[in-house]
């Protein structure tokens, strides 16, 4: 008998073990970087000539591996060989298919420093974000894993004289997986394994600045936990004209995305196009972005409030969808609050994340440094620098402080558009009435936070602020797989629920069957 479901529990890196244990990994890890890894398809592994580089973005003369380059051809050839094995796996009982989450859990869980290494170099995440983004993967592969046990038989229905009724979950075929960078493993592994265990076969592409951590990935379910082949194919890639044959292909049944929304809203027009030989309409699952605001009245706990708001904005250097760009306080206390926020900025630490001692690493690769540092000169002209704002050239990391600019309109554009950097807009509101207004006036609908002792506010709060993910007294980031299912509205995505208990369900078609006596 299974255990019940229980959140994988977080390393206590004050403890000397731990902490020896993940500079052990770090070191061992350290050993490996600069290898060079094939595509995988159907159980084959290919070495190309043409190879692309992943790099440590916080030493970029440091080349943490190099990847085949999948092309067109290749991505066909992937989906062809994904709807051939499907044709068994299909008919895998769903207890199977969950016991190789279940074994592929544990080996992770038995390795999580290793992955954890792993994610320190190639995305440049502290020792802390790194056991969270391991410690989600194991989460969604034994959350997933039970969803799959409980979908795989009949669902009850109304009984009807004279007749057995039944409604199964059945899968639905090839789905491609295209995940982003900044939780490499964790969303990697959540919407793969969730196609596995639903049924699917899949075609990962993984994102281009971080395909080592999920080559990791893909090695430990097909050599460790002996997944079959062909059951997940591995093509790292250019997203463009290789990514874009992977949502045009007829036999495609199911494309999970999570990234930009520049390119979910690609994605989401193309599998509306019906190919020649396509027999169905391509589901899209698409978790896209966000621009996520606390909001703080004058009623709050405001040290609480400011801890929240620089754990939100701040962790992982800002790289989450789900972190708070906008800091939206009311009047009267705005200059209190921002006070406080800056004071708490200031003692946090920026360098190269194999040392424990540094909060934030370097942004993810050269094009996003750009971006952040071309959005803090916009910035500096809508607002007040209050914090951050330098940055070198990028040549011996892509480190950019943490950046508060204060006085920020909610019309600008450092209000409106998503940065995804370390940069926080502090955004003052006539009132609590002029807050949950200014909330709201994105596109996107992710998270949001509430920093209110008003129950009466909380509650109109809980009915109005419209986002996916609301959190009152608390930050805005760090969801738990089965605790807070997380998706947004609007143009944040498709309203999935990563990690709730109709996520599954996405990756399945209902069939009715009676059979009358």
């Amino acid at each position: 008998m299974l255990p019940e479901y229980r959140n994988e529990p977080f390393v206590d890196f004050s403890v000397k073990a731990n902490a020896d244990a993940m500079r052990t990994a770090l070191s061992k890890v350290g050993d490996e970087l600069g290898r060079t890894y094939p595509l995988l398809i159907g159980g084959e592994h290919i070495e190309l000539a043409d190879t692309f580089d992943s790099l440590n973005p916080a030493k970029p003369s440091q080349v943490v591996g190099s990847f085949a380059k999948a092309t067109v051809e290749h991505a066909n050839q992937a989906v062809e060989v994904a709807a051939t094995t499907f044709e068994s796996w299909r008919s895998v009982a769903a207890e199977e298919r969950a016991r190789y989450l279940f074994r592929a859990a544990a080996v992770m869980r038995r390795r999580k420093f290793e992955f954890m290494a792993w994610l320190v170099y190639e995305v440049s995440k502290s020792w802390a974000e790194a056991d969270a983004d391991v410690a989600e993967a194991i989460d969604f592969m034994e959350y997933y894993g039970r969803q799959a046990i409980k979908f795989g038989g009949p669902q009850p229905v109304v009984a009807y004289n004279g007749e057995e009724n039944e409604l199964r979950y059945v899968p639905l075929g090839v789905t491609v997986v295209i995940p982003p960078w900044n939780f490499a493993l964790a969303i990697m592994v959540g919407m793969t394994t969730a196609a596995i265990a639903a049924g699917n076969t899949v075609v990962l592409k993984p994102a281009s600045a971080s395909p080592a951590i999920a080559a990791q990935f893909v090695r430990l379910l097909v050599e460790e936990a002996g997944l079959p082949d062909g059951v997940v194919n591995f093509v790292p890639g250019s997203g463009g004209a290789m990514g874009d044959a992977l949502v045009d292909h007829a036999k495609t049944r199911l494309i999970a995305f999570t990234g930009s929304k520049e390119i979910g809203l690609r994605i989401f027009e193309r599998s509306a196009k019906l190919q020649a030989g396509q027999i169905w309409l391509k589901r899209t699952i698409l978790e896209m972005g966000g621009k996520d605001g606390i909001v703080v009245d004058e009623t709050a706990d405001l040290d609480a409030a400011a801890d929240a708001i620089v754990a939100s904005a701040f962790g992982f250097q800002g790289q989450k969808c789900s972190a708070c760009s906008r800091a939206i306080i009311v009047e009267s206390v705005y200059s209190t609050v921002l006070k406080k926020v800056v004071d708490r900025t200031k003692k946090l630490t920026m360098g190269n994340p194999t040392d424990p001692k540094h909060h934030l690493g370097a942004v993810v690769d050269q094009k996003a440094f750009d971006k952040i540092r071309e959005y803090i000169e916009i910035g500096k002209s809508e607002g007040r620098l209050m914090l951050g704002g330098e940055t070198g050239d990028g040549s011996e990391g892509y480190f950019i402080p943490p950046t508060i600019i204060a006085d920020i309109a909610p019309e600008a554009r450092l209000s409106l558009e998503e940065i995804f950097g370390p940069v926080l807009a502090f955004i003052k509101a006539n009132d609590w009435k002029h807050a949950l207004e200014i909330a709201n006036n994105t596109e996107y609908g992710l998270t949001g936070a509430v920093f209110s002792r008003s129950r009466e506010r909380l509650e109109e709060a809980r009915r109005d602020f419209h986002v996916g993910n609301l959190y009152f007294n608390r930050k805005c980031t760090g969801a738990l797989v089965g605790v807070q299912p997380f998706g947004g509205f609007n143009m944040s995505g498709t309203d999935s629920k990563a990690g709730g208990p109709d996520y599954l369900l996405l990756f399945t078609q209902a069939k009715t069957i009676t059979d009358r006596f």
